[in-house]
C-alpha cells in the first residue's frame, strides 16, 4: 500500500509524496513492480464483499470497489483478480483514503501523468483508472450531498 507520509496531512501532501517516489525509478517498468508490490502487501477483500454490487463495469478483469464514510472522510478498498489491475486500482483507492470529498474533487488523479503511469499501461488498465476515478468521485459526490 502507499504509505501515508507522517506530514501528509492533505492530498496535495500525499501527492507529491507519491510523484516524488514513482518519480525515483528510472524506467516506466520499475514503476509499474513497485505498484504491483505494493499491491501484493493490501489485504484481500473478504469474499462477501466481492459481489456484483461492488464490481466495476467495464473491466476485463474482476474488479471489486468498496467504499465507506466514517467522520466526514472517504475510505476505499478494492480487490481484483488481476495483480496489474490490483495495483492501478488500489493506487487511486490508498491515495483517496481518508480525504474529505472537497479535496477529493479538488485534486483528480491527472497528476500521474506526470511519471508516465497513464501513458505505459494499455487502454483497458487506462480504463480502469478512469472507472476507480468515477467511483471515488461518485462516492465523495454522494458524502457532500449527505452534509
Amino acid at each position: 500500500m502507499i504509505e501515508p507520509v507522517a506530514t501528509a496531512t492533505s492530498l496535495a501532501a500525499k501527492r507529491d509524496a507519491l510523484l516524488t517516489r514513482l518519480g525515483a525509478f528510472r524506467h516506466p517498468q520499475e514503476r509499474l513492480q513497485w505498484l504491483v508490490e505494493q499491491a501484493r502487501l493490501r489485504p484481500p477483500l473478504p469474499a462477501e464483499l466481492k459481489t456484483d454490487a461492488h464490481r466495476v463495469p467495464g473491466c476485463l478483469a474482476n474488479l471489486w470497489l468498496v467504499a465507506d464514510a466514517r467522520e466526514g472522510r472517504c475510505h476505499f478498498a478494492c480487490d481484483s483478480d488481476s495483480h496489474i489491475v490490483r495495483a492501478v486500482a488500489g493506487l487511486l483507492c490508498d491515495f483517496y483514503s481518508g480525504a474529505a470529498p472537497a479535496e477529493i474533487f479538488a485534486l483528480p488523479p491527472d497528476f500521474l501523468e506526470q511519471v508516465g503511469i497513464n501513458q505505459h499501461l494499455t487502454a483497458n488498465r487506462r480504463n480502469v483508472l478512469s472507472r476507480v476515478w468515477e467511483r471515488i468521485r461518485g462516492f465523495a459526490e454522494e458524502r457532500d450531498e449527505e452534509d
